[in-house]
């Protein structure tokens, strides 16, 4: 079981990022429009790293629902490699046939 602090902290970046993303959408569109200005472009970056750092997509970690691990994260499922084995095991998961050959 992961730190319930490190998966708190992932939910929050999660909200922010859903909280920003459409401001955040539209001033990348802004400052990536080859039409306008060099100076309109540059105020869109300018305010776009004025944004929270943790409302960039890119800084939520993917962790297992069941166990919070962040290693081994299966997106399909939405958890890790132990956490699928050992539902999988069990006939938790639907279609999941533990392979043997």
């Amino acid at each position: 079981m992961a730190k319930k602090s490190a998966i708190e902290k992932n939910n929050r970046r999660q909200k922010l990022v859903a909280r920003y993303a459409d401001k955040r959408a539209e001033l990348k569109a802004i400052a990536m429009d080859e039409n306008l200005t060099l100076e309109e472009r540059f105020k869109a970056r300018l305010k776009l790293s004025e944004l929270p750092r943790n409302s960039a997509p890119s800084r939520v970690r993917n962790r297992c629902e069941v166990t919070g691990r962040p290693r081994g994260y299966y997106r399909k499922f939405k958890m890790s490699r132990i956490a699928l084995r050992d539902l999988g095991s069990t006939g938790m998961i639907p279609g999941l046939v533990k392979s043997s050959w």
